[in-house]
C-alpha cells in the first residue's frame, strides 16, 4: 500500500468534537441489548439463590417422593450458575462467522431471539414444575452474552469516528456495569428479589431484548462492513451522513477508503489462519493474554471477600446487599470516568496505571486480611481496599481491553480476533469459576500475592510490546506493528552479515 494511504492525509482528528446525537443513540441501541445483558445476567442470578434451590427440593420430592441429596442439590444449582459460561464460550466461537454473514447490526438483531427464548424457558420453569428449563435458559443467556460480547464492540468501533473511537468503545464496559448494577438493585427485596418473584425477575431478561428489536433497526449498518466487506458505496456514505453528519462525515469515508484499498482481494479470516499470519503475531498474543488476565487479575477475589470484609467492618448481615449495590455503582462510575479520559490520557496510560493501582492494592489488602482482628479500625482499612481496588479496575483493564481488540486488528482480521478473545475470555472465566474456590482455600488471604504478580507482568508487557492507539487509523495500527516486525527482522540480517565476514576470514 502507498506510504499516503497508510499514514492519512493528516493523524490528528479536524474535529474534536461532540459525537451526533444519532451516534449516540445507535451506540445505546446496540449497547441496551448487548452487553448490558451480560453484565444483568451476571448479577440477577445472585439474589433468588435460595428460594430456585427450594423450588428444585421441592420438585425432586414431588416428582420422587424423596428430599434431594445436598451433593446433588449443589450440582443442579452450579450447573444453572456454570452453564451460563459454556453458552457464552458458544456464543463468541460463531459470533465472528454470524457478523461477517449478516452483517453487526444484523447479528446483534438476530442475537436477541436466544434472550427471549432465554426469558420464556426461564419464566415458566416454576408454573410447569421443570427446573431444567432453568439450565436450557441460562445457557441461552450465555450464547446471547457470548454474541454480544463479540459483536457488539465491533460494531460499536466500527461506526464511531476516530477522534472518539475510545470513548464510543467505552459503551461496552459503562453497559456492562450498567448492567451489573441494574441486577443488583432489580435483586433487593423491595423490588424483585423476593422469593415469589424469582420467576419474573429471570425473564426481564427480555426488556433489553425488546428495546433494542424496537430502537436499533432505526440506525445503520457499520459503514466499515458496507464498503469493504459488501463493496456498497452508497450505503456506506448514507450511513456515515446518518451517524456523523452531512457536513462531518468526508474524513471517516477516506479513512474507511483507504482501509478498503489496502484489503482489495483479501477475504475475511478465519481463527485458525490468524495464527499463522506473522504480521498479526504481537497483537494476537496482547488479546489473548490481556483475555486470559483480565479474569485472573483479582478481580472475582475481590467481590468474593466483599461480604466477609463488610460483616467484619460491622455492616449487619441484611444491609451487606445494599453496600454490594454500592460496589456496582463504584465500578458503573468508574466506567464512564475512563470513558471521559481514554482520548485525553490514551488506552496505554489508563491500562498500565490500572493494574499498577490493583497491584498496590493487592499489597495493603494482604495485609489488611493477615492482620484483620489486630484492631478495630483494619477491617474499615479493607473496605477501603475493596472499593480502590474496584476503582482501578474499571479506570484501565475493565474499561480498555475490548477497545484493543478493536485497534489492533483490520478489517479482514478483526471478526476472527474478536471469535479467539471471546473464546479466551468465557475459557478462563469458566477456569477462575472452577479453580478460584480452590486457590482461595489453600491460600487465603495470600492469593492476593499470585494476582498482584499477574498485575505487574501485564503493565510490564503493556509498556514493551503495545503502542498507543488513541487518535491513530486501524492502517497506521497495523503499520506500527510491521514495522517492529520488520525492525528486528533488519536485526538479525545485520548480525548474520557482521558475522560472515568474520566466518570467511577465519
Amino acid at each position: 500500500v502507498d506510504g499516503d494511504l497508510m499514514n492519512g492525509s493528516d493523524s490528528s482528528p479536524t474535529r474534536g468534537d461532540v459525537p451526533s446525537k444519532s451516534l449516540l443513540l445507535a451506540v445505546w441501541a446496540a449497547c441496551i441489548g448487548g452487553t448490558f445483558q451480560y453484565g444483568y445476567n451476571i448479577s440477577i442470578i445472585n439474589a433468588p439463590t435460595t428460594a430456585i434451590q427450594k423450588f428444585i427440593n421441592q420438585t425432586w420430592t414431588e416428582r420422587y417422593n424423596t428430599d434431594i441429596s445436598k451433593q446433588v442439590l449443589t450440582l443442579f444449582w452450579s450447573t444453572i450458575v456454570s452453564i451460563f459460561t459454556i453458552g457464552g464460550l458458544v456464543g463468541s466461537s460463531v459470533g465472528g462467522t454470524l457478523a461477517i454473514r449478516y452483517g453487526r447490526k444484523g447479528t446483534l438483531l438476530i442475537n436477541n431471539i436466544f434472550a427471549l427464548l432465554a426469558a420464556v424457558l426461564m419464566g415458566t420453569s416454576y408454573p410447569t414444575g421443570l427446573f431444567e428449563l432453568l439450565i436450557a435458559g441460562r445457557f441461552l443467556t450465555g450464547v446471547n452474552a457470548g454474541i454480544a460480547l463479540c459483536v457488539q464492540p465491533l460494531y460499536l468501533g466500527e461506526i464511531a469516528p476516530r477522534a472518539l473511537r475510545g470513548a464510543m468503545a467505552m459503551g461496552t464496559s459503562i453497559f456492562i456495569t450498567g448492567g451489573i448494577l441494574t441486577g443488583q438493585v432489580i435483586g433487593l427485596d423491595e423490588l424483585l428479589g423476593r422469593d415469589d418473584y424469582w420467576p419474573i425477575l429471570l425473564s426481564t431478561t427480555c426488556i433489553p431484548a425488546v428495546l433494542q428489536l424496537l430502537i436499533l433497526p432505526w440506525f445503520p449498518e457499520s459503514p466499515r462492513f458496507l464498503l469493504i466487506d459488501r463493496g456498497d458505496d452508497q450505503a456506506c456514505n448514507q450511513a456515515l451522513k446518518q451517524l456523523h453528519g452531512v457536513d462531518k462525515y468526508s474524513q471517516e469515508r477516506e479513512d474507511i477508503e483507504r482501509e478498503r484499498l489496502s484489503a482489495m482481494g483479501v477475504k475475511p479470516k478465519k481463527p485458525w489462519e490468524l495464527f499463522g499470519d506473522r504480521s498479526l503475531r504481537w497483537q494476537l498474543i496482547t488479546v489473548i493474554l490481556l483475555g486470559v488476565f483480565q479474569q485472573l487479575n483479582g478481580i472475582n477475589a475481590i467481590y468474593f471477600y466483599a461480604d466477609y470484609v463488610f460483616s467484619q467492618a460491622g455492616i449487619p448481615e441484611d444491609k451487606i446487599p445494599y453496600v454490594t449495590v454500592g460496589t456496582g455503582a463504584c465500578e458503573c462510575l468508574t466506567a464512564l470516568t475512563c470513558g471521559l479520559l481514554i482520548e485525553s490520557l490514551g488506552r496505554r496510560v489508563l491500562i498500565m496505571g490500572g493494574y499498577s493501582l490493583m497491584a498496590v492494592w493487592c499489597i495493603c489488602f494482604t495485609l489488611t486480611l493477615t492482620f484483620q482482628n489486630a484492631s478495630p479500625w483494619v477491617p474499615y482499612l479493607s473496605m477501603v481496599c475493596v472499593f480502590a481496588f474496584i476503582l482501578s479496575f474499571g479506570l484501565g483493564p475493565g474499561g480498555v481491553t475490548n477497545i484493543l481488540t478493536t485497534e489492533l486488528f483490520i478489517q479482514s482480521a478483526r471478526p476472527a480476533a474478536y471469535m479467539i478473545s471471546g473464546s479466551v475470555n468465557w475459557l478462563s472465566f469458566f477456569f477462575i469459576g472452577m479453580a478460584f474456590p480452590f486457590i482461595v482455600n489453600g491460600l487465603q488471604q495470600y492469593c492476593f500475592l499470585v494476582f498482584l504478580t499477574v498485575c505487574v507482568l501485564v503493565a510490564t508487557y503493556i509498556f514493551f510490546i503495545v503502542p498507543e492507539t488513541k487518535n491513530k487509523t486501524f492502517l497506521e495500527i497495523h503499520a506500527e506493528f510491521q514495522s517492529r516486525e520488520l525492525k528486528k527482522k533488519l536485526g538479525k540480517d545485520d548480525a548474520h552479515g557482521a558475522v560472515a565476514p568474520l566466518i570467511t576470514t577465519i
